[in-house]
């Protein structure tokens, strides 16, 4: 899956993903076939960390 570059973009994108179609970051990750890590890592790099109660990255 081609995730989009720009981390702004990918945060729109993975947020609506997880509200749209996932239950959980681990589940969109496997499904995209991305390390968890290394997505926490890029969105963390624009100050967004994952909330687990909300499904989101704030």
């Amino acid at each position: 899956m081609n995730l989009p570059q720009d981390p702004i973009m990918l945060l729109s994108y993975v947020n609506t993903q997880l509200r749209d179609n996932y239950s959980s970051l681990d589940d969109f990750c496997a499904s995209a076939d991305i390390s968890r890590e290394e997505l926490e890592e890029k969105l963390r790099a624009v100050n967004y960390e994952y909330d687990v109660q909300e499904n989101c990255f704030r």
